[in-house]
């Protein structure tokens, strides 16, 4: 690509780190740092306060606002299992900020197969581009998160950190982020190591990121939504007590191919 072509990645980091840091921080606490810097502190400041302010929400919503509708009230989380969640999230956000911050980095050297704007390629090709990313991440995140699993030493130092939380009373939308760093890091590792395989819109890129954290905060309510192929709560709930089931992240599809998929809805016919 040319410098004239990158220019427009660099552009539109540009006016990401504006919108965050321009709003939340005086400019002379930001403008004079290194354009990678700028990147990681937006990444930080924005991955933390869509962390924070959606688990909040979302549990204000189930375990307040709907008390004993969605969560049965023996299955509501301590405060102390969210708060030592929260810690654990916290600790471990500025490592998970790195890697979307060398992805950025990679983009604006030209290094991926990035591409600016949806006219470059066209609506068909961008749409065909999104499935075949959506699929090699599920694809990378299912053996990804199986292998922390079976591979016993990094279930020990990494994986088990998260699965201290294994019982509806433990889980809470603030789980989701509740990770190891290089555990969390490992996880998201798919998303970038697409960007070299697929051409992918580098906007869309950013989101997808960005909704992890909604996503992971969702599969964590402990509430099964129903929405096949969805892998939600219900089926992560699942895994978290099993430890051998359901390690897929959007959808059942793997699971199902590879033959570790456990449906909630035939648990719950067992127990009847």
């Amino acid at each position: 690509m040319d410098t004239n072509y990158l220019s427009l990645f660099v552009n539109e980091t540009t006016f990401y780190n504006q919108i965050v840091l321009g709003t939340l921080l005086p400019d002379k606490l930001w403008t004079g740092l290194p354009h990678p810097v700028q990147g990681w502190l937006r990444n930080y400041i924005a991955g933390s306060l869509v962390y924070l302010i959606s688990g909040f929400l979302w549990c204000l919503y189930i375990y307040h606002f709907k008390h004993n509708v969605y969560v049965p009230k023996d299955a509501i989380p301590t405060r102390k299992a969210m708060y030592l969640q929260i810690y654990v999230a916290m600790k471990a956000m500025p490592w998970y900020c790195a890697l979307p911050s060398f992805s950025e980095y990679m983009v604006e050297n030209g290094w991926t197969r990035c591409f600016s704007r949806i006219s470059d390629v066209g609506w068909a090709s961008y749409i065909w581009y999104l499935g075949l990313y959506l699929i090699f991440v599920e694809f990378g995140i299912y053996w990804m998160h199986r292998e922390l699993h079976d591979i016993k030493p990094l279930y020990k130092w990494l994986h088990a950190t998260h699965h201290i939380y294994n019982k509806q009373n433990t889980l809470s939308p603030f789980a989701g982020l509740a990770f190891h760093p290089i555990d969390g890091i490992l996880q998201a590792v798919p998303h970038v190591i697409a960007l070299f395989l697929v051409p992918t819109h580098f906007t869309t890129h950013i989101a997808l990121l960005f909704m992890e954290a909604i996503w992971t905060a969702n599969i964590h309510d402990c509430i099964h939504g129903k929405l096949w192929p969805v892998m939600g709560a219900g089926y992560h709930t699942i895994h978290h007590t099993t430890y051998r089931h359901n390690y897929g992240h959007y959808t059942v599809w793997m699971d199902w191919m590879f033959g570790t998929l456990r449906d909630p809805l035939e648990e719950e016919a067992k127990d009847i």
